[in-house]
């Protein structure tokens, strides 16, 4: 059976590293895995879209509405515009975070601040937990990305089937493996 990942954040928060690392994890496993990346607007702080599919045998990293078994976003908002992706039943997993866009700043849109409530009116199965914040409370907020898979590993049942610790050791730059290997550690524990 083919299971289908869709990450979702905002350019400079992790996306394609936690996906990456998520990628190889699944490939140690024994899995055929594919994994694309869409940048968007990343360099300005746009989405950034990661698409990963696992099982047997995959044929292809891309899928389409409703097929994503679940959805990791590194900020609220972005979570609620990936909504169609999801299947029924599916799993969200959001980081209590907001980044206010350009537009929002320039009072073009608005911010939906009732993202969370939106998200559990509509998807039974979100978890929602502080990772920005958990990662700047370790002394660096860019280890967000680390916290979210750790939640994820420990939500998925994952951790006896593959070495993450190993994992996050080898894609992170070696002066802050300890930092991620703690980031990681909590985000499990949460």
């Amino acid at each position: 059976m083919t299971k289908s990942i869709l990450l979702i954040g905002v350019g400079g928060q992790g996306t394609i590293l936690i996906s990456r690392i998520l990628s190889a994890g699944f490939a140690r496993m024994g899995y055929d895995v594919k994994m694309s990346e869409i940048h968007g607007m990343s360099q300005r702080g746009g989405s950034v879209t990661t698409m990963i599919r696992y099982g047997d045998e995959v044929s292809s990293p891309n899928f389409g509405e409703a097929e994503a078994d679940i959805i990791i976003s590194f900020e609220k908002s972005e979570a609620i515009r990936a909504l169609p992706q999801l299947k029924k039943g599916g799993t969200v997993i959001t980081d209590d975070y907001e980044i206010l866009s350009v537009p929002v700043l320039t009072g073009a849109s608005s911010y939906p601040h009732d993202a969370l409530e939106q998200l559990r009116a509509v998807v039974p199965n979100t978890i929602i937990i502080e990772a920005f914040k958990a990662a700047e409370k370790l002394g660096n907020s860019r280890c967000q990305n680390i916290v979210l898979l750790g939640k994820f590993v420990k939500t998925m049942g994952l951790d006896e089937k593959a070495d993450w610790k190993e994992l996050v050791a080898e894609n992170v730059p070696p002066r802050t493996v300890d930092i991620n290997l703690k980031a990681y550690e909590l985000g499990y524990n949460m």
